[in-house]
Protein backbone atom coordinates (compact mmCIF):
# COMPACT_ATOMS: atom_id res chain seq x y z
CA UNK A 1 0.00 0.00 0.00
CA UNK A 2 1.57 3.33 -1.07
CA UNK A 3 0.91 6.36 1.33
CA UNK A 4 0.17 9.86 -0.68
CA UNK A 5 3.06 12.32 0.94
CA UNK A 6 0.59 14.95 1.08
CA UNK A 7 -1.88 12.66 3.13
CA UNK A 8 0.69 12.28 5.41
CA UNK A 9 1.78 15.77 5.75
CA UNK A 10 -1.75 16.25 6.62
CA UNK A 11 -1.92 13.84 9.01
CA UNK A 12 1.36 15.07 10.46
CA UNK A 13 -0.07 18.80 11.02
CA UNK A 14 -3.44 18.10 12.07
CA UNK A 15 -1.06 15.97 15.33
CA UNK A 16 0.70 19.04 15.58
CA UNK A 17 4.03 17.78 13.96
CA UNK A 18 5.84 19.87 11.73
CA UNK A 19 9.06 19.09 9.80
CA UNK A 20 11.45 21.01 7.76
CA UNK A 21 14.88 20.35 6.20
CA UNK A 22 17.49 21.77 6.65
CA UNK A 23 20.30 22.55 3.98
CA UNK A 24 24.15 22.06 5.48
CA UNK A 25 27.26 21.08 4.07
CA UNK A 26 28.06 19.34 7.93
CA UNK A 27 27.47 19.15 11.10
CA UNK A 28 29.95 19.34 14.48
CA UNK A 29 29.31 17.99 17.20
CA UNK A 30 31.25 18.59 19.82
CA UNK A 31 31.87 16.25 22.64
CA UNK A 32 32.27 17.53 26.52
CA UNK A 33 35.37 15.63 27.06
CA UNK A 34 36.86 17.59 23.65
CA UNK A 35 36.32 14.89 21.18
CA UNK A 36 34.37 15.93 17.68
CA UNK A 37 31.87 14.08 15.69
CA UNK A 38 31.65 15.49 12.32
CA UNK A 39 28.79 14.82 9.83
CA UNK A 40 29.21 15.31 6.26
CA UNK A 41 26.91 15.75 4.02
CA UNK A 42 24.24 15.39 5.85
CA UNK A 43 20.17 15.41 5.53
CA UNK A 44 18.58 17.10 8.18
CA UNK A 45 15.23 16.95 9.47
CA UNK A 46 13.82 19.36 11.93
CA UNK A 47 11.00 17.86 13.93
CA UNK A 48 8.95 20.46 15.55
CA UNK A 49 5.95 17.94 17.81
CA UNK A 50 3.89 20.42 19.75
CA UNK A 51 6.19 23.02 20.48
CA UNK A 52 9.14 20.42 21.51
CA UNK A 53 11.76 20.52 18.20
CA UNK A 54 14.44 17.92 17.45
CA UNK A 55 16.50 17.07 14.63
CA UNK A 56 17.37 13.77 12.69
CA UNK A 57 20.49 13.55 11.20
CA UNK A 58 22.12 11.52 8.36
CA UNK A 59 24.98 11.11 6.58
CA UNK A 60 29.22 10.11 6.62
CA UNK A 61 30.18 10.15 9.59
CA UNK A 62 33.98 10.80 11.11
CA UNK A 63 35.14 10.96 14.64
CA UNK A 64 38.28 13.56 16.02
CA UNK A 65 40.08 12.49 18.86
CA UNK A 66 40.32 15.49 21.52
CA UNK A 67 39.76 17.82 19.03
CA UNK A 68 42.93 18.13 17.65
CA UNK A 69 42.75 18.87 13.94
CA UNK A 70 44.61 16.91 11.77
CA UNK A 71 46.17 19.50 9.61
CA UNK A 72 48.44 20.92 12.90
CA UNK A 73 49.00 16.88 13.22
CA UNK A 74 50.94 17.18 9.76
CA UNK A 75 52.44 20.86 10.46
CA UNK A 76 53.99 19.19 13.82
CA UNK A 77 55.21 17.13 12.51
CA UNK A 78 56.78 18.28 9.31
CA UNK A 79 58.50 20.92 11.65
CA UNK A 80 59.90 18.19 14.29
CA UNK A 81 59.93 15.38 12.01
CA UNK A 82 58.59 13.24 15.01
CA UNK A 83 55.90 10.49 13.88
CA UNK A 84 52.16 11.19 14.13
CA UNK A 85 51.61 9.83 17.07
CA UNK A 86 54.29 12.09 19.21
CA UNK A 87 52.47 15.21 17.17
CA UNK A 88 49.29 14.08 18.59
CA UNK A 89 50.54 13.58 22.09
CA UNK A 90 52.63 17.17 22.22
CA UNK A 91 49.26 18.66 21.09
CA UNK A 92 46.89 17.22 23.21
CA UNK A 93 49.84 18.48 26.48
CA UNK A 94 49.36 21.77 25.20
CA UNK A 95 45.67 22.02 24.27
CA UNK A 96 46.29 22.25 20.59
CA UNK A 97 48.79 25.21 20.86
CA UNK A 98 50.37 24.73 17.21
CA UNK A 99 53.78 26.96 18.59
CA UNK A 100 54.19 25.48 22.03
CA UNK A 101 53.47 21.65 20.82
CA UNK A 102 56.66 22.54 17.85
CA UNK A 103 58.76 23.88 20.77
CA UNK A 104 58.10 21.02 23.31
CA UNK A 105 59.41 18.28 20.92
CA UNK A 106 62.59 20.74 19.24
Amino acid sequence: MKLDPRKIQSMMSKLGICQEEISADRVVIEKSNGERIIIENPQIVKINMQGQESFQISGDIREEDSGINQEDIKTVMEKTGKSESEAREALEKTNGDLAEAILSLS
